[in-house]
């Protein structure tokens, strides 16, 4: 039997090795198609003007102080409203809600996304969708670029409910309603 005297690669050395070989990009979409992920439509009003657009790219950081995080694309046409504006509101959108999601995802004109649905005004001035399953009115305190993106880090100044337990979501590039056990039979 002969023996290796190789020395067996460390885990530094294999991350290193990861890194020098990203995955395609078509790969990594592939993948993250497979990652569900809760539809929200995030908006905005204040000096710069009223904007919104949809999103899945949205988690909690943490819950002290609440903070959620928020990617935009720097390229989007909404992007300078929102870098101006420094106030959003997260709207989680509830099952049966996927019309909306396409109207703020699309090139749609501002006025008819917002017209397309029944809004409130919270105290810091952003449009509140009023059939929300949940909406968080957040401040940004922070932001990070990465690649195309800024992360926008949001603290949460106030919190909103829907009347319904009940969600949307994106997975394998489509919709998904997600309904309580009970309306689901």
């Amino acid at each position: 039997m002969m023996m290796s005297t190789a020395p067996a690669p460390t885990a530094a050395a294999a991350l290193q090795a990861l890194a020098a070989t990203p995955p395609e990009r078509g790969d990594y979409r592939n993948a993250m198609a497979r990652l569900g992920a809760a539809v929200n439509v995030i908006t905005t009003d204040g000096p710069a003007g009223r904007a919104g657009f949809t999103a899945s790219a949205v988690c909690s950081v943490t819950d002290e102080p609440p903070t959620l995080l928020v990617c935009l694309n720097r390229s989007a046409s909404v992007y300078p409203i929102f870098q101006a504006n420094g106030v959003l509101c997260v709207n989680v959108l509830g099952a049966g809600q996927q019309q909306l999601s396409n109207l703020f995802g699309g090139k749609t004109p501002m006025d008819e996304r917002f017209a397309a649905a029944e809004w409130q005004m919270s105290r810091s001035g952003v449009p509140v969708l009023a059939e929300a399953a949940a909406a968080f009115e957040c401040r940004v305190v922070n932001r990070t670029e990465v690649g195309t993106h800024d992360v926008l880090f949001c603290e949460v100044d106030a919190v909103r409910l829907g009347n319904a337990a009940h969600g949307l979501v994106y997975f394998d590039r489509r919709y998904h309603d997600l309904l309580p056990q009970a309306a689901a039979h």
